[in-house]
């Protein structure tokens, strides 16, 4: 099964790139990934535009619209007011999602392992090694979790994911904020490097005892096992859309100068924990007025008719409040003239 969607992500990848001249270009993070590429298919047979979107990472993406070599960056990893000012940039969320922590142990199935934050962290801290760990088995009663080394596996990419990821680390574990920190690369204190969240759904599902964390379309789609997690409010909640989207209810996108807002941690007996939104990077004066525009008819396009391809993926659609704060600040800051 895991070759079988490895394969359809290739599909996928080579139907987002396989781009003419005319195609909308961009380049960034792999977290929305999923959702890109179904609405590049979609939008093609609509309006026969294609997208040429390279999935490689938040940080490589940030570097490229910087450089203008791309209509467009994605990142997970929102850039601060004060950055976007700098580099000429306006910035909005696209969708949100969800991200989780995988497994791979034998016989045990998605939903079927509890993990809290501080125990996340403790285990990317090294400080917990096995899977029969106390901490562990205090959170999993009635599992039979085996003395099996832990084998962490992160981003050896700039990502947003990591940013999200060490962010909601760091509001857990004040230990990991003072040690490690919060950004798109961090000094890992071990475990193993894989590039993109694809890297790291492959590493975890070929490695016995692994753990690692994916945006949850990449879980679902390579069947990979997922855990349940202890949330702010002390609630053992699974990663579902209502979930999701409890999370995302709290965000207060009209006080966010920048949209900059980040989803982890926030409060809610049913918010999941690992709650992240992802972002369109475009820069103010385009150099290319006609590519800019022709990327804005495709975000709009995404806007109206992927929510339902969005959901699909358990991605959650912005709010229509959002989407017209985002249109609004397209016509005030976005010269395509």
């Amino acid at each position: 099964m895991f070759m079988k969607s490895l394969i359809t992500a290739a599909v996928l990848a080579a139907g987002v790139n396989m781009a003419s001249a005319a195609d909308i270009s961009g380049a960034g993070a792999t977290f929305p990934f999923p959702i890109y590429a179904k609405w590049a298919d979609s939008y093609k047979k609509d309006t026969g535009n294609g997208l040429n979107y390279q999935s490689i990472g938040s940080g490589a993406g940030i570097k490229q619209i910087k450089a203008k070599t791309v209509t467009f960056g994605a990142t997970d990893a929102p850039l601060e007011p004060a950055e976007l000012e700098k580099a000429g940039l306006a910035q909005w969320p696209m969708v949100m999602g969800g991200i989780v922590a995988v497994v791979n142990l034998d016989g045990v199935k998605p939903g079927d392992i509890v993990i809290d934050g501080p125990t996340l962290a403790n285990i990317y801290l090294g400080k917990i090694t096995t899977w029969n760990d106390p901490a562990l088995k205090a959170l999993n009663p009635k599992l039979d979790l085996p003395n099996l080394p832990i084998v962490p596996i992160h981003r050896a990419d700039g990502s947003g994911t990591t940013f999200n990821f060490t962010y909601y680390l760091g509001e857990v574990s004040p230990e990991w904020k003072s040690k490690v920190g919060v950004s798109t690369t961090v000094d890992w204190p071990g475990g193993i490097g894989a590039k993109g969240n694809d890297g790291v759904a492959n590493n975890v599902a070929t490695t016995k005892g692994a753990i690692g964390y994916v945006e949850f379309a990449y879980a679902e789609q390579n069947k990979l096992t997922f855990a349940d997690m202890a949330n702010k409010a002390g609630k053992v909640v699974a990663p579902t859309m209502d979930a999701f989207q409890a999370a995302a209810a709290n965000a207060d996108w009209d006080h966010a100068p920048g949209f900059y807002l980040i989803l982890a941690n926030q409060p809610g007996d049913k918010s999941w924990p690992m709650t992240a939104a992802t972002f369109i990077l475009l820069p103010k004066d385009p150099p290319n007025k006609a590519a800019a525009k022709d990327a804005l008819d495709f975000f709009k396009w995404a806007y109206e008719k992927g929510n339902k391809m969005a959901a699909d993926l358990d991605y959650i659609p912005m709010p229509d409040n959002v989407v017209k704060l985002v249109e609004a600040m397209w016509a005030k800051d976005i010269n395509l003239k």
